[in-house]
């Protein structure tokens, strides 16, 4: 059994910051699932609503500035994006759901290949859902939730900007998605709670997920 991200030696954390410091590299934008690359690498997929912080959580975890493109604007990423890390893993940006400045055309054809990813893809290991912690669970959550659920896809929610909502906000909105998790048989049970901007939850979260890359 892996150990849950509170339970994480010293070590562990170490070896996985050496991981995400090394070498990581953009592969490629994909918009249609022709176009992906070939399935070598173990695969983490980051998804979330539009404006949750998904570029800023993959800048932040590989220390990098421009890894990913952020964005004022929801809805910029409308590919699936692969950063190749160290020859070890593969990190994918996914399209943001929820709002986004494009035709309802285009967004169905993102989420359908959206879909299509998640269910066919046989190098997928994990998926990070990222969730705003001052919002909490929105419609669009519980929507992706159970795709993941059917897709058997395993993911582990991830909480955003923990460092903006008061303790009091922030722990019933960990009670609710707690909660909910309860629901889904996919979603692991542990949350792990996270600030790109002032670097909580960065080590825990960069040990849960070395666990899935290949060795050396």
């Amino acid at each position: 059994m892996e150990p849950s991200p509170g339970e994480i030696d010293e070590a562990t954390l170490e070896s996985a910051r050496r991981l995400f410091a090394q070498e990581c590299t953009f592969v490629m934008g994909v918009a249609e699932l022709s176009g992906l690359p070939e399935p070598t690498l173990p695969e983490l997929a980051f998804a979330g609503r539009s404006n949750v912080g998904k570029s800023s959580l993959l800048n932040a975890l590989t220390g990098r500035k421009a890894l990913a493109r952020t964005s004022n604007t929801p809805g910029r990423t409308r590919e699936l994006n692969f950063f190749n890390l160290a020859g070890r893993l593969m990190l994918v940006d996914l399209p943001g759901y929820g709002y986004a400045r494009a035709s309802k055309t285009d967004i169905s054809r993102w989420n359908q290949t959206l879909r299509d990813y998640l269910r066919g893809r046989p190098n997928l290991q994990r998926l990070c859902l990222l969730i705003d912690s001052r919002h909490g669970l929105k419609a669009g959550d519980e929507e992706m939730m159970e795709m993941l659920d059917s897709s058997a896809v395993v993911y582990r929610v991830v909480l955003t900007k923990c460092d903006k909502p008061k303790a009091a906000e922030l722990a019933s909105i960990t009670d609710k998605v707690a909660a909910s998790l309860k629901k889904h048989p996919a979603a692991l049970p542990d949350l792990i709670f996270t600030s790109a901007r002032k670097n909580i939850g960065l080590a825990e979260l960069r040990a849960d997920l070395a666990t899935l890359a290949n060795p050396r």
